[in-house]
């Protein structure tokens, strides 16, 4: 499948603005992972719902880098996976299993971040999971679940395990796969991601030094979800979001068009 980024053309003109913005915001995530060097060619995947009472999604092209994609590019497609919008580009019906699944199961995911991140996979294949080793790993430890890996996600009858698993939580490690994290916003999203990303970082290196490891109290652990409102100040994601666009619109302003 080809997704030629000279085959895009401009939508900003056939959307309403508030479809835009989340385009915008939603291309600039994935701006951001190919940043940071958490993309996976293109075998992942963000997605985010459309405003309005349509369950409308934006996904990316499949094929297409993700230091490609623009808000122009972005596929919008409904609960099913089928194209609600006129695009030169298709969607991967397996990445949209997983998407599809939570935003269908949960108002609140608006938008939900996939990634196979070499540190994120490593944790994942480690039967204990996440440990609390960091203070990274405090945030997403307050909300988190696991998964059980059933294969490629290609069957419709895993989405409701996966719901069923997700629950109520903002973070997920999908066991021998990955990570995901679903927000109310692309900017929270991201943010959870970014939490959840480095504190597999960290728990990978410090198991790689060989000394004796010191977890965190417990204490301390259930303390945390009061103590990450405090640090983020009722912000969330966008403490840090507006930043984070001041620094891809340096490196390469046509994330937003």
């Amino acid at each position: 499948m080809h997704a030629d980024p000279a085959l895009v053309r401009s939508v900003r003109g056939q959307v309403p603005a508030e479809e835009w913005a989340v385009r915008r915001d939603l291309a600039a995530a994935y701006r951001a992972v190919a940043m940071h060097g958490w993309d996976d060619l293109v075998f992942t995947h963000i997605s985010a719902r459309v405003p309005g009472p349509e369950h409308h999604f934006l996904i990316n092209p499949y094929g297409m880098m993700f230091e490609e994609i623009t808000a122009s590019s972005l596929v919008k497609v409904d609960l099913a996976g089928r194209k609600v919008m006129e695009s030169p580009f298709e969607i991967n019906p397996a990445g949209f299993t997983i998407h599809g699944a939570v935003h269908e199961a949960r108002a609140d995911a608006k938008c939900v971040i996939h990634l196979h991140t070499v540190e994120g996979v490593a944790v994942s294949c480690q039967k204990a999971g996440l440990l609390a080793l960091s203070q990274q790993s405090l945030f997403p430890l307050a909300s988190l679940a696991y998964h059980d890996y059933e294969g490629v996600a290609l069957n419709p009858e895993e989405k409701a395990r996966l719901v069923r698993d997700l629950g109520d939580k903002q973070n997920l490690i999908l066991r021998n796969h990955g990570l995901l994290a679903c927000a109310e916003t692309v900017a929270d999203a991201f943010l959870f991601m970014y939490i959840l990303q480095k504190a597999c970082e960290v728990q990978v290196r410090a198991q790689a030094g060989g000394g004796e490891l010191v977890p965190i109290a417990q204490p301390i652990l259930d303390g945390i979800r009061a103590a990450s409102k405090q640090v983020l100040r009722g912000a969330g994601g966008m403490i840090a979001w507006p930043g984070i666009l001041r620094k891809l619109d340096r490196l390469d302003p046509c994330w937003k068009e």
